[in-house]
C-alpha cells in the first residue's frame, strides 16, 4: 500500500474510533460541547466548512482515481488471459483498486456522519440549556403565582376578619339602639302616666276650689 492510501486508511480507522467514542456514553453532551467550543476549535471555527469540503474534495479525487484504476484493470482482465503472471498481476492491481475504492468511499461517508454527529451534539446541548432555562423561568413564575395567591388569601382572610368584627360591632350598636328605644318608650309611658295623674290631681283641686 502506497503512502497516500496508508494515510487514507489510517484516517478511516480514526473516523471509526471517533464515531464509536461519540456514540458510547462515556462523555456527556456538555463535555463534547465544551470540547468543540474550546480555544483550539475556535481557531478553525470560521473556516470549518472550507476545511471540511476541501478534505472531502481531496478524498473524492482519490475516489475517482480508484474508480479509474478499477475500470482499467477490469477491462484488462476481461481482454484475455495471455500469461498467468500478468493475469495475477492484473488481479492484484484490481483488488488494490477495489480496496482503495472502499476505503475512500467509507472515509467520505464517515466524514459526513461525524459532521452530522457534531452538529447534533451541539444542538442537543443547546436544547438542554434552553430547556433548563425555560424550566427555571417556569418555576420562578410558579413561585411568584403561589406567593401572590397566598398574599391574596391572607388579605381575603384579613378582610373577612374585619368584616366579621364590623358586623359584631353593628350588632352591638343595633342591640344598644333597641335598648335605647325600649328605654325611651318606657320613659314616654311613664311621662304619660305622670301627666294623667297631674291632670287628675289638677281637676280634683279645681273641683274643691269651685265648691
Amino acid at each position: 500500500m502506497s503512502l497516500q492510501w496508508t494515510f487514507i486508511a489510517g484516517f478511516l480507522y480514526f473516523e471509526i474510533f471517533l464515531i464509536v467514542l461519540m456514540l458510547v456514553p462515556l462523555f456527556s453532551a456538555k463535555k463534547w460541547y465544551n470540547f468543540f467550543r474550546s480555544r483550539f476549535f475556535q481557531i478553525f471555527h470560521e473556516k470549518t466548512a472550507i476545511y471540511f469540503y476541501g478534505w472531502a474534495g481531496v478524498l473524492c479525487l482519490f475516489l475517482f482515481d480508484s474508480i479509474r484504476e478499477m475500470m482499467k484493470y477490469s477491462h484488462s482482465s476481461v481482454a484475455g488471459h495471455v500469461h498467468l503472471a500478468s493475469d495475477l498481476k492484473g488481479s492484484v492491481k484490481l483488488f488494490r483498486a477495489q480496496r482503495n475504492f472502499y476505503i475512500t468511499s467509507f472515509s467520505i461517508f464517515l466524514a459526513f456522519v461525524i459532521r452530522r454527529l457534531v452538529v447534533m451534539i451541539i444542538y442537543q446541548y443547546e436544547l438542554e440549556l434552553k430547556t433548563t432555562k425555560l424550566m427555571i423561568a417556569v418555576e420562578d413564575k410558579v413561585k411568584k403565582y403561589k406567593t401572590t395567591v397566598n398574599s391574596l388569601n391572607t388579605e381575603q382572610e384579613n378582610t373577612l376578619e374585619v368584616c366579621k368584627t364590623t358586623k359584631n360591632k353593628l350588632e352591638l350598636v343595633e342591640s344598644s339602639l333597641e335598648e335605647q328605644k325600649s328605654r325611651v318608650k318606657e320613659l314616654e309611658e311613664e311621662a304619660t302616666m305622670w301627666r294623667l295623674k297631674y291632670e287628675e290631681l289638677k281637676n280634683t283641686i279645681d273641683g274643691h276650689g269651685d265648691n
